[in-house]
């Protein structure tokens, strides 16, 4: 970034799009170099008509590949000059998700806007509200009582049939399905940048989109993805390390959500 002159592993889990390490591998962000000192006074975003391009010291923000940092809404550019506000003594990308992202999408989706949209789609192919348990009893009810509804939105909305499996050997879903899916799908950089973190996050095409379509709140998709992670932790309790990556994660689902929500915001 800078300035213009200036869960236990499963069988399905080992064949997931995450556990492949595929496109979605050219999505995550690196945080490895130290960090720049801030250099400028003052954020800004330009008072036109979209896109918006945020602005320091005057001059506009560029990405890492050298493009302008411009967004479809106000209320997306406005929130990004805050994140560029907030920065201290130096410039903290793990404290700026919305810039992040932003960059992702003009930086990388842009470049692969069809395989980022292949990536969620292969997620949907194995997708975890789509496989259940046989027992414990326990299990199987809560799975049924949080995942059975998105998988009927889903198909309903969709006019699919996704199936639901179980056991953990894989079964591919029904083609036709997929692409009903697919065809779900923005097409915009910005909207299926946002929607691709909160499917990896997840481990749910169905869950993102339902979120993205405002038919599930952002608790709900949370808490359904993480049933089975849940359900250990209240046979075994919680561990600190996993907690902490668990907060790690979901302020990072939080930002992706606010991100999308911001795109729909037209002031």
């Amino acid at each position: 970034m800078s300035a213009e002159n200036g869960n236990g592993k499963s069988e399905r889990d080992a064949a997931s799009p995450r556990a492949a390490g595929g496109p979605g591998k050219m999505l995550s962000d690196s945080l490895a170099k130290p960090l720049p000192k801030r250099f400028y006074k003052e954020a800004s975003i330009t008072d036109a008509v979209a896109p918006f391009h945020v602005l320091i010291d005057g001059r506009q923000i560029k990405t890492p590949k050298k493009r302008s940092l411009a967004v479809p809404t106000r209320a997306l550019a406005e929130a990004i000059a805050d994140e560029w506000r907030a920065q201290a003594e130096h410039i903290n990308p793990a404290h700026m998700p919305l810039t992040r992202f932003a960059n992702t999408a003009i930086d990388a989706v842009a470049e692969t806007l069809d395989e980022v949209a292949d990536d969620i789609v292969a997620y949907a192919g194995s997708d975890l509200v789509c496989y259940r348990a046989e027992t414990p009893e326990k299990l199987v009810e809560l799975q049924a009582e949080h995942w059975d509804p998105i998988v009927a939105w889903a198909n309903e909305t969709l006019n699919a049939e996704f199936r639901v499996i179980f056991g953990i050997v894989h079964v591919a879903q029904p083609n036709a399905a997929l692409a009903a899916y697919s065809q779900a799908l923005p097409r915009d950089v910005m909207r299926l940048a946002g929607l691709h973190v909160i499917t990896t996050l997840t481990g749910s095409a169905l869950i993102a989109l339902a979120l993205s379509r405002e038919w599930i709140s952002a608790d709900a998709a949370w808490k359904a993805a993480h049933v089975d992670e849940d359900y250990q932790i209240s046979l075994w309790g919680e561990d600190s390390e996993a907690l902490a990556r668990r907060r790690g994660r979901r302020a990072e689902f939080d930002a992706a959500v606010h991100f999308l929500s911001l795109l729909e915001t037209a002031s």
